[in-house]
């Protein structure tokens, strides 16, 4: 007996028009793809609308700070609102995808990380890179939820 699956799939890229306080993608990808009961998150950065970031600072000498902290919560605020958009939020999440471009930064993300997500959250992994694309990111996260249509 073959059991036949009917999956919808719903592209969408979703501009600061669409959702209010969200960055356009960088590229030519969407901000996330449901497929049947799944909803595929992109890598998402702490980058707004405007092209600034969240948790970075440049003072009058030129010095640029740059905080984990503040990137991570933005970066997990700014999936939440993707999340929204798609008809989820993050307790939806399943799978989640961290990328760090330095791994001295682990123990600021992780706190972060556990103010949303506790031990029965969603399955994680966590890579540091050479780099992401802009040297003012920290931190790109990718996610996965599952909410039943």
């Amino acid at each position: 007996m073959v059991r036949e699956m009917c999956m919808t799939r719903e592209s969408k890229v979703v501009d600061s028009q669409v959702i209010a306080g969200r960055a356009k993608p960088r590229g030519t990808f969407p901000h996330y793809k449901r497929a049947g009961d799944f909803i595929f998150v992109s890598g998402t950065s702490s980058r707004r609308p405007d092209n600034t970031f969240v948790g970075v600072e440049v003072d009058e000498m030129g010095t640029t700070n740059l905080d984990i902290a503040d990137q991570t919560r933005a970066v997990i605020e700014n999936i939440g609102g993707i999340l929204k958009e798609a008809g989820a939020n993050l307790s939806d999440v399943v799978e989640i995808s961290s990328y760090l471009v330095n791994m001295n930064d682990f123990g600021g993300y992780n706190q972060v990380y556990s103010e949303y997500f506790g031990e029965d959250g969603p399955t994680r992994t966590t890579v540091a890179v050479h780099q992401l694309p802009h040297p003012h990111l920290l931190i790109e996260i990718k996610a996965v939820a599952y909410k039943p249509l």
